[in-house]
């Protein structure tokens, strides 16, 4: 099934992550020579964890195949920066992938002048055979990667409604509820590239898709990178206006040629950890200053839009 045509026709009372596992358990059986006795009896001991370097050309196009077979959304995010995985140490094969990404805004929760200690854990994904819990324990495992190796240490997640998603994981692992106001209230399709499935109004904003348009408006992409683009967005302040105009007007014919629906705000999540005691508890203590209405929310129990 393709991702779009995920969005329109799923009506299953489980998530798709659960759907997608029963839907494929006996095929990736057999492709790890497992049986389901032997699966059953699996535990998180079993695997190995990973981080994969962006430089590792192979290891990521087995994360990019993975995603595509067993996540919701079926595709990579938008500017992914680190990516980690779980092998069942038997069969060497990829049992659990996640991605994490520069968020699409920043959330502020330890206050505007730590924005920058933000990411998102945009991508994730395990096996159908795979433990219960495996899930559980690999995100936690890359969140701990995350602080001992860089300098981020609050990390975003959502779960989706129209998958029926409530962010079971991050609920095991004591995430942050932050309630379900987040995300864009219109999708979007390329009828032209239907395999691409449904975006955000955000991929109207894209660094690719400027370098589109102003290739249709006769300027050279090396041209408007050079004069124009900043690192993720055009600066607007050394495009002169009759340029800007004519830009603007060929996102927005983009725009009206693309199919429009509306769907439901998204449930986000977020976990909070330092490299020690003192540091994890300095920047939830921030959390709470900044957020004292989300401190205490209670997880979400119905599934659904």
């Amino acid at each position: 099934m393709q991702a779009h045509e995920r969005f329109k026709d799923y009506t299953d009372n489980i998530c798709w992550q659960a759907h997608i596992r029963r839907e494929r358990l006996d095929k990736d059986l057999n492709e790890a020579g497992l049986d389901r006795l032997k699966a059953a009896a699996l535990r998180t001991s079993d695997f190995d964890f990973s981080y994969v370097d962006k430089a590792d050309k192979e290891g990521c196009r087995e994360i990019k195949e993975f995603i595509q077979h067993h996540e919701w959304l079926g595709k990579l995010p938008n500017r992914p920066t680190h990516r980690f995985i779980v092998r069942h140490r038997e069969s060497g094969l990829i049992a659990g992938a996640t991605i994490m990404a520069t968020p699409n805004a920043f959330s502020h929760l330890l206050g505007k002048e730590n924005r920058d200690l933000e990411k998102l854990i945009s991508r994730g994904a395990c096996i159908s055979w795979s433990p219960k819990n495996l899930g559980s324990f690999l995100t936690m495992q890359a969140i701990k990667w995350m602080v001992r190796n860089t300098d981020f240490r609050v990390f975003t997640a959502y779960s989706d409604p129209e998958a029926k998603e409530l962010g079971t994981i991050y609920q095991a692992c004591n995430f942050y509820y932050l309630g379900q106001t987040s995300g864009t209230n219109y999708q979007y399709l390329d009828p032209a590239k239907p395999e691409r499935g449904w975006f955000s109004d955000r991929e109207f904003r894209k660094r690719s898709k400027y370098k589109l348009y102003a290739t249709k408006i006769g300027i050279e992409p090396k041209e408007w990178e050079e004069k124009y683009m900043g690192k993720w967005s055009p600066d607007w302040t050394k495009v002169p206006q009759d340029i800007k105009i004519k830009i603007k007007a060929e996102e927005k014919k983009y725009r009206e040629s693309c199919e429009k629906r509306k769907v439901p705000t998204k449930h986000k999540y977020c976990y909070i950890l330092g490299r020690s005691k003192k540091e994890t508890k300095q920047f939830r203590r921030l959390f709470r200053e900044n957020n004292f209405k989300k401190v205490d929310l209670p997880y979400p129990r119905e599934r659904g839009k």
